[in-house]
């Protein structure tokens, strides 16, 4: 059975913005466009940390540079 979604991240990756989901131990569950209306309504009244460049996102976000990552939007989720 899949784990439920912990973090939102949303992400520049290439010159796009995407949004990815994923469980407590930051395991990838899906990935999608961060334009869509359901990155708003699952942010609505959340505060995201500023960058995911905590060593906990290396494995997760390898492929990302530092910068993207840096600038990447994390967002704890309401399980």
């Amino acid at each position: 059975m899949q784990q439920p979604a912990k973090y939102l991240v949303v992400i520049d990756s290439g010159g796009e913005m995407i949004a990815r989901m994923f469980d407590a131990s930051h395991k990838l569950l899906v990935d999608f466009d961060a334009s869509s209306s359901e990155v708003a309504v699952m942010t609505q009244g959340l505060v995201a940390q500023r960058s995911a460049i905590d060593p906990a996102w290396d494995k997760a976000l390898r492929g990302h540079s530092a910068v993207e990552r840096s600038q990447a939007e994390v967002y704890t989720l309401d399980v």
